[in-house]
């Protein structure tokens, strides 16, 4: 009888908690009139990635070293135990994690976070670690945690680390690491900073890596150029994008291509912050320019490319999140036009004065969005019902 009477109170508290969300919610309309509805779900600090499960509950990361395990309506259940110790300074800390592509018959995920040098703690470097997840109904724990990838060198500074993680569609995984604000290593190929690398799935080199003839962590490297990628997804016919924040303004889209260089530092559309002048991609033809660039600034984090039903007339559109924007931005890519109008343009762009750190596809064909720093709220964006 108490085991019946505790079912239905727990199906009452829930039923109230969604009641709750969708009083909470409140309409955002884009600056092409479109609308959309967000309802709150639950509230963390300084959230940074996030990733569903094949059950539809999901993880969030949050940049203080916490995993959380959040139910399939947004609540969260309990913290992932036995995650990476994290020590959080400026950008760094806990960062992404993903599911490994054969998640459920291995229970493998991908996790990035921010490690100190063990005999000089101003140097720090990202790392990427493959773990197991064992999953109950309340609880989950990581085991079997082996680093995969470690950014190199570890240098001072605690800023663009860059480190989100993507698995292709055949089956490699890929990540993006950003130049420590350090400038010329983006064009260092003793470094892996400034990055995008692509290795095999349990850490090793692939052998038809574009320059794994050259030996050392150059062999790692897929593409180069880049400043600090905070945003990495594969559209359905298999293109990968990234976004990365411009020095001042300049924020770039490019679609990565096999061992291609994208400029930075030499060339920009933005500026240094001091003022000084960077010269443009068009003034150095050798070097790749975005397929599209902010200026202002949008200060882009988190990426997604929809493929949902919900929003069935925006498939194949991206979605990136705004940092100093203050913005969920999206982005036409241009891929199902003809001639001039292939190229991506951005589409529309939604408001509410936060902060926008992270994005996610939910299984419903909503959108997930997780704002940024203390009190951040994970937002459920759901189409308008007509």
């Amino acid at each position: 009888m108490k085991t019946v009477v505790n079912i239905l109170f727990l199906s009452m508290w829930l039923a109230t908690q969604s009641a709750s969300a969708q009083s909470d919610s409140f309409v955002i309309e884009g600056n092409d009139g479109s609308k959309i509805k967000a309802s709150p779900l639950a509230v963390f600090d300084s959230a940074w990635a996030m990733t569903f499960l094949p059950d539809a509950r999901a993880l969030v990361s949050e940049k203080s070293g916490d995993i959380w395990l959040l139910s399939q309506r947004g609540e969260k259940i309990a913290k992932v135990s036995q995650s990476p110790n994290v020590t959080p300074r400026g950008q760094g800390g806990m960062g992404d994690i993903i599911l490994a592509n054969d998640f459920t018959s291995s229970g493998r995920v991908y996790l990035s976070y921010v490690e100190r040098d063990a005999k000089d703690d101003s140097l720090s470097g990202a790392v990427v670690e493959r773990a197991k997840l064992t999953l109950s109904q309340d609880s989950a724990s990581l085991s079997d945690r082996t680093i995969v990838w470690t950014q190199s060198p570890k240098v001072t500074g605690n800023g663009h680390y860059s480190h989100r993680l993507a698995i292709s569609p055949d089956g490699y995984l890929f990540i993006t690491s950003g130049d420590r604000q350090k400038f010329n290593p983006a064009q260092n190929m003793a470094m892996n900073l400034g990055k995008v690398i692509r290795l095999n799935l349990d850490g090793s080199i692939p052998s038809d890596n574009p320059f794994v003839g050259s030996g050392g962590v150059a062999s790692e490297v897929w593409s180069l150029g880049h400043r600090n990628p905070l945003g990495i997804a594969f559209d359905q016919q298999g293109n990968l994008w990234t976004h990365e924040m411009g020095p001042r303004h300049g924020d770039e889209l490019n679609r990565i291509m096999r061992a291609t260089n994208y400029g930075y530092p030499f060339v920009s559309e933005g500026e240094h912050y001091n003022g000084t002048t960077i010269p443009s991609h068009a003034s150095m033809p050798i070097f790749q320019a975005p397929d599209l660039a902010w200026v202002p600034a949008i200060s882009p984090a988190g990426l997604i490319i929809y493929q949902g039903e919900q929003f069935a007339d925006w498939q194949g559109h991206a979605f990136i999140g705004g940092l100093s924007s203050q913005a969920l931005i999206r982005v036409d890519l241009g891929e199902n036009a003809q001639g001039a109008d292939k190229k991506p343009k951005e589409a529309a762009r939604y408001e509410w004065g936060k902060r926008v750190r992270e994005i996610e596809q939910g299984p419903e064909g909503a959108i997930y969005v997780l704002e940024d720093a203390t009190g951040g709220r994970l937002l459920k964006l759901e189409a308008m019902k007509q």
